[in-house]
């Protein structure tokens, strides 16, 4: 049996401007091929190529937006001469140059950080509240992200898929356990005002963070699974594994989120009904430079303390080898020394006695006259 060849599909940037020909947004587009906003995203930008029926229904609707878009274009009317004698023909008239169109403007690193900030971050916030349930904590870890997008800018602007870089470094330290040790961590937020709103969260928080992020990258960004097995460094049945996992949990406490449609409505809605503000572009450029000064500073600060001690112990180090000292032992048969005093009765007999008699040995010789 052959399989019929894949219908082909116009480049991603064409898929979007005949989206935007037919004045069309990506929920829109994503409700008549029955898909996410966030899979019509991916699509027009080149990450994830549909496949099966999706692609057969998104290669059709895509041609007939391409036909309206070619009938609705007008057509140049030909000029009509007047009736009466023909009208002279120039002998040789210069043929005028053509235009060369505007070439791009090149933004420079700050331009292009920030407009990927601009566009993101408010969404980022917002994702990163309904894994943590924390307001403060999901915007200093979209900030955090973000800088260290800035010091490795060099590699996320080369980057197939910058937003998805930023988003899983933001994951990764909204969701690490480090955080249960800060002072912040042990005083509750409020939380949301809409008891329908406060349920879902109090059901998210309850889930494991793996089969959180999994949850809200599939059924919140709305990510294919492939995607998101791969943003959460798992394979493909494992994270298949979690979302189910992950919906049964939330369907257990609020029946009404079985139906996966419902559930990414009322994610976006739980995500939206926040206030959440990221901080300014320059902001977060300028906080990440200064952490950047912070820790070359204090590398090169232990850098000269780790020389200067080593400078110190080579300076005071002994030039030869000294052999230790063993330690004392005592002797026996040798009385103890005792303190000078008085002598006894029989000390001072015994010194009269030896005074008293004549020390025998040989007379001493002197020299004499003869």
């Amino acid at each position: 049996m052959t399989r019929s060849p894949a219908t082909p599909l116009p480049p991603p940037k064409a898929r979007r401007r005949l989206r935007e020909t037919a004045a069309l947004t990506q929920t829109q587009l994503a409700d008549r091929v029955g898909v996410t906003p966030g899979t019509v995203r991916a699509w027009e930008s080149g990450r994830t190529t549909p496949r099966g029926r999706k692609r057969e229904a998104y290669a059709k609707l895509l041609k007939t937006l391409a036909e309206e878009a070619a009938v609705q274009a007008p057509e140049p009317e030909p000029e009509v001469e007047p009736e009466g004698k023909p009208q002279p023909q120039p002998e040789s008239q210069p043929q005028p140059q053509p235009v060369a169109a505007p070439e791009p403007v090149a933004l420079t690193p700050a331009q292009a950080f920030d407009a990927l900030y601009a566009f993101s971050a408010p969404a980022l916030v917002r994702q990163t509240f309904l894994l943590t349930g924390r307001r403060e904590q999901a915007r200093e870890s979209v900030e955090r992200a973000f800088q260290a997008a800035w010091e490795h800018w060099p590699e996320v602007a080369r980057d197939r898929d910058p937003v998805g870089w930023v988003r899983a470094t933001a994951y990764e330290y909204a969701l690490s356990p480090w955080q249960r040790l800060r002072p912040r961590h042990r005083h509750p937020e409020p939380p949301p005002a809409d008891p329908g709103d406060r349920t879902l969260l109090n059901a998210l928080l309850r889930l494991p963070p793996r089969h959180r992020r999994t949850l809200v990258l599939y059924d919140g960004v709305g990510l294919d699974l492939p995607e998101t097995a791969a943003e959460t460094e798992a394979s493909t049945p494992a994270t298949a594994n979690r979302l189910l996992r992950a919906r049964e949990a939330v369907a257990g406490r609020l029946p009404a989120l079985a139906d996966p449609q419902v559930l990414h409505r009322r994610l976006a809605e739980l995500a939206s009904n926040e206030r959440l503000r990221a901080a300014e572009p320059p902001t977060v450029r300028r906080g990440g430079e200064r952490r950047a000064r912070l820790r070359t500073r204090a590398a090169i600060a232990f850098t000269v303390a780790l020389v200067a001690t080593t400078a110190l112990t080579v300076r005071t180090a002994p030039t030869h080898y000294e052999p230790p000292v063993s330690p004392g032992q005592a002797v026996r048969g040798v009385p103890q020394r005792v303190a000078p005093g008085a002598l006894s009765d029989e000390e001072l007999e015994l010194r009269q006695k030896l005074r008293d008699q004549m020390q025998d040995g040989p007379e001493r010789l002197s020299p004499r006259l003869e």
